[in-house]
């Protein structure tokens, strides 16, 4: 059997291989971060980012655990990145299946030479010098040195303490400031697999963000499980950072996700009032309108005290853009049940959602739940309140409609459609309320002076609601 080394420490380990580095990062977007930071922390090594997998040297796939469709996508393109990677690559599984899993991923996939979690993804670069020292001391007759390695270790804040500064992506990024959750929703895997919540210190954010904006950020959107739970030792509250956040030059914008209702403070909402910086956008998940189905789940509010924060919200911000997540088919749900989540959608009215049929996860209390949900009746419910969810986020776009608005350009393209290059150039990013914008340029613009558009905020006329986003012209 190939040998396995469990590693509680990996940090002195050199790197003595470089190349091309493929990440896939799945699920959220705290992954999203994890996986950047994963490549600044990689590139002084000599590993070259790239968007293809085909001869890639070291394959890194930084996992989500949350729904069930994740793992079987995982070991199908374990399987695909294989034969496409390069001959020697070191393929490495993180994120929450890698914390779930630890060695078993290996079991599953012997593809696979290093697992790690999402506490530990600041020890890779030593994970994958362990593995190539092992192959290197196997062709030098050493057949029992390890080839494989493990770290699933939870050392909570270590890792916000040994990543490099953060590389530039773009005008708008991420910064996770929270992680883990101490919530224990039964059909939840995060505190499992990212453990309890734990806040970063608010000068080491901060020093993170500067660094960002000195690259040319503009928007940050701050990151957490239970992010608005945010809490340092210095008793820094999601409100207080958010201020301090507020005054660094060169951020014009701030969002956060994900909320959780309990922790949605008046503080906090009170902030949108106080800080211009503020974007009015804010994700609430209810997961159920069911009071029943509610307490199933361990969620410890109510139908009426999430609509009474929401409420609140609105008195202080009246057009917040409101975003939720929906579990149908939670064990138990009945017809009258999703009728209430059906209400509580429309009542809300919300500018987008994330609705999902229900998943049971292995060692969640909701997966030994009696009275499990049938498939076509999830997939049903999830399709009607699909509709719901698709109505109202047309009709919160429709009210733009002849509005001017505001967006940090994130980028300049073609608008070319049905595969057709119009001549016409657009500048792409996102409204205040999130809302993803299309400015077409004025003709005879030049390039030059479009491409120097990107990074700033503009201003344009909406004339048209396109599917999911609005097109408009940008204004003189």
């Amino acid at each position: 059997m190939t040998s396995i080394q469990i590693l509680e420490s990996a940090a002195s380990a050199p790197v003595v291989g470089a190349g091309r580095l493929f990440i896939k990062n799945y699920g959220c977007q705290m992954n999203v971060y994890d996986g950047d930071r994963i490549a600044d922390m990689l590139a002084p090594l000599g590993y070259t980012p790239v968007d293809d997998v085909a001869g890639a040297n070291v394959v890194v796939l930084n996992t989500c655990h949350i729904r069930e469709k994740a793992d079987d996508k995982l070991f199908s393109d374990i399987g695909r990145f294989r034969r496409a990677a390069a001959p020697d690559a070191v393929i490495a599984v993180g994120g929450c299946i890698g914390q779930a899993m630890g060695a078993k991923v290996m079991e599953a996939a012997p593809a696979v030479s290093v697992v790690f979690g999402p506490q530990t993804y600041h020890r890779l670069p030593a994970l994958i010098g362990k593995v190539l020292d092992g192959r290197t001391a196997r062709e030098g007759g050493h057949k029992n040195a390890p080839v494989r390695a493990v770290d699933t270790d939870f050392p909570e804040l270590e890792k916000f303490d040994s990543l490099p500064r953060p590389g530039m992506r773009g005008p708008s990024a991420f910064v996770t400031i929270q992680e883990g959750c101490d919530k224990f929703c039964t059909y939840c895997v995060v505190p499992y697999t990212r453990g309890a919540e734990i806040s970063r210190p608010h000068a080491q954010v901060l020093e993170e963000i500067r660094a960002m904006a000195a690259q040319g950020v503009r928007e940050v959107t701050l990151l957490g499980q239970n992010v608005n739970a945010y809490m340092d030792d210095d008793g820094v509250s999601m409100a207080g950072l958010c201020e301090l956040v507020g005054e660094v030059d060169g951020i014009e914008r701030i969002r956060f996700t994900t909320s959780h209702p309990n922790n949605t403070t008046d503080d906090l909402i009170n902030a949108f009032a106080t800080n211009s910086k503020l974007m009015p956008y804010f994700h609430l998940p209810v997961q159920a309108g069911s009071n029943r189905i509610l307490t199933a789940m361990n969620r410890n509010h109510t139908a009426e005290s999430y609509l009474a924060t929401l409420e609140k919200i609105k008195a202080v911000t009246p057009d917040m853009a409101i975003c939720g997540d929906f579990i149908v088919g939670f064990p138990g749900e009945t017809e009258d049940d999703f009728l209430e989540t059906l209400k509580i959608a429309h009542a809300v009215g919300y500018m987008g959602a994330y609705s999902f049929a229900y998943s049971p996860r292995p060692g969640t209390p909701a997966a030994d739940l009696p009275d499990q949900v049938d498939e076509r009746t999830k997939k049903a419910r999830l399709a009607a309140l699909q509709a719901v969810l698709d109505a109202t986020h047309g009709d919160f776009l429709s009210r733009f409609v002849g509005d001017e608005v505001e967006i940090l350009v994130e980028q300049v393209r073609p608008y070319a459609p049905q595969g057709e290059d119009s001549g016409i150039l657009q500048l792409h990013g996102r409204s205040r309320h999130n809302i993803s914008v299309n400015l077409d340029v004025p003709e005879g613009m030049p390039a030059e002076a479009v491409q120097a558009l990107v990074g700033t905020l503009v201003h344009g006329r909406v004339e048209v609601m396109t599917g999911r986003s609005l097109r408009g012209v940008l204004s003189n």
